[in-house]
């Protein structure tokens, strides 16, 4: 399940030849940086609203909206009808598809967003892919880099890469606060739940539920 298409819809991004020759998903994100450079191209369309930053290494499309407070540095390449909104950091080599939100104090490094993916708040996407309409909610991390020394691996299976957080396929759900370890594959269709702390692989269309012991006691009077 972790050739490119079995989590992504190809159709649904405007570069699919970036993953051209890559046998495992994650194996794009060698190449975000040399992509990005070599076919960007220095067009603005975007709205401004205020006065954010933008670097002279940036192709963005018509429609996209960039609000006051937001950083953009280059290369990057940011699609058509997006939202950056206050404070978003986008710290180069990342590709963001069309009708995109990336929000108030999120971090993008490169990444590779799908069509219609929205980021809206508090949140790290950094060494990451994240497919067709998905959704993180408010204060999700995808942790790139290991406490320890060495590669990422993917049940047992060398990645080839030191840094590397999460691919997430089509329509993935994750609910406020969770943390991805380095290295989740979460399948299409799939839903983790709030406050999760999730490693490994995650099957396509399962939903992954927290359960938690409460106590509830009656408050004495002061």
């Amino acid at each position: 399940m972790f050739r490119p298409q079995d989590l992504l819809d190809l159709t649904q991004f405007e570069f699919p030849e970036l993953f051209d020759g890559c046998e495992h998903a994650w194996d794009v994100l060698k190449k975000i940086a040399d992509f990005a450079k070599a076919h960007g191209q220095p067009s603005r369309y975007e709205r401004i609203i205020g006065t954010p930053f933008i670097d002279q290494n940036v192709m963005i499309g018509k429609g996209t909206v960039i609000e006051h407070g937001a950083v953009v540095k280059g290369p990057a390449i940011i699609g058509a009808d997006c939202e950056l909104r206050a404070g978003a950091y986008i710290r180069g080599n990342v590709i963001v598809g069309d009708n995109c939100v990336l929000g108030n104090a999120s971090e993008f490094k490169n990444a590779v967003l799908f069509n219609g993916c929205q980021v809206p708040h508090f949140s790290y996407v950094g060494d990451s892919i994240l497919g067709y309409k998905t959704h993180l909610g408010a204060g999700v991390i995808l942790s790139n880099v290991k406490s320890v020394k060495g590669n990422v691996a993917v049940e047992s299976e060398d990645t080839g890469l030191r840094k590397f957080g999460a691919i997430l396929g089509d329509h993935v759900e994750i609910g406020c606060n969770c943390v991805l370890n380095p290295g989740s594959v979460i399948g299409r269709n799939s839903m983790l739940y709030p406050n999760i702390l999730w490693r490994g692989v995650c099957p396509p269309d399962s939903i992954v539920k927290l359960r938690q012991q409460q106590q509830v006691v009656t408050r004495r009077q002061q």
